[in-house]
């Protein structure tokens, strides 16, 4: 097709395409991008929680059983300074942690060799998958015998929990490599080690942080589970004892701790991704800009 001169019309069977805002200011186009999903992400739960105070203000909603966000909000500020939720929140905090950063090491190591491994994948993988089918809170009783009541408990079901994630994520994301990608680098030479470093490891990494972030958020649920069993501290035993208690605000107060403390730390381990794996896409398919 030749080149159309320059005021020229285009003729019959010749398309005249002119670039849009997007490739002639690109920055300027991913800076409104991200203004506008920024802009709506904070716009949606702001909706929904004007709703429901206004719903509560007109007596649409039962106030006793589903108390307004603004009597939420009190009661946040009354359990912080009597009954010292910080802490509560910290312990919580701190097991999540621990745990995931147990699992996710255990699952990233197996779910590499795996993938890596046809041998070693084919001998382990029944049993695992059998044992990632099983409710991890059944294994409370087996654990306690183990590691006794304490911390320790709490961290290896949490971590026992995130690793099943990680690792089926992981060993996904190895296996998924390209055939391609490992008979170039051999073409080159590159031995094991760097197979895996300049081939394997980059092009299943973006893949590994999506089990990574979804066991952020899994932790996040068998904290308030195990706590909940287990008591004593933390925030899900806020949440158990406003149930039993019958001190709804309270309920609510431990439900909204545990949905931020989620939030962040999924969205670290979001960001996390994106520093490891800047030539990932998004979710939806679009490159990180």
């Amino acid at each position: 097709m030749r080149a159309l001169k320059k005021g020229a019309e285009p003729g019959p069977g010749r398309i005249r395409r002119v670039p849009g805002a997007a490739e002639l200011a690109p920055g300027r186009s991913s800076r409104r991008r991200r203004a506008v999903e920024l802009s709506l992400a904070i716009l949606f739960p702001v909706v929904l929680i004007g709703l429901w105070q206004t719903a509560s203000t007109l007596d649409w909603i039962d106030a006793r059983l589903y108390p307004s966000p603004f009597d939420i909000a009190a009661k946040t500020r009354d359990l912080f300074s009597e009954r010292d939720l910080a802490e509560d929140v910290w312990i919580s905090v701190r097991r999540i942690l621990w745990g995931y950063f147990w699992g996710a090491l255990g699952g990233l190591s197996a779910g590499i060799g795996m993938g890596m491994f046809r041998l070693m994948r084919r001998t382990a993988e029944p049993t695992l998958i059998a044992l990632y089918t099983v409710p991890k809170l059944a294994l409370l009783p087996i654990y306690l015998t183990v590691f006794g009541f304490g911390e320790t408990t709490v961290i290896a079901l949490i971590a026992t929990t995130v690793f099943f994630f990680v690792w089926l994520s992981a060993m996904a994301a190895v296996m998924a490599v390209p055939e391609e990608y490992r008979e170039a680098a051999h073409s080159f030479g590159a031995n094991r080690r760097q197979l895996f470093h300049h081939v394997i490891l980059p092009a299943s990494l973006p893949q590994i942080f999506v089990g990574l972030r979804l066991a952020a958020g899994v932790s996040v649920l068998m904290i308030v589970g195990v706590e909940f069993v287990l008591g004593g501290d933390g925030i899900g035993h806020v949440i158990n004892g406003g149930r039993i208690l019958g001190l709804i605000e309270q309920t609510y107060v431990g439900i909204a701790i545990v949905a931020v403390i989620g939030v962040i730390f999924t969205a670290l381990v979001r960001l996390a991704g994106r520093l490891a794996s800047p030539w990932s896409t998004e979710d939806g398919g679009q490159p990180i800009a």
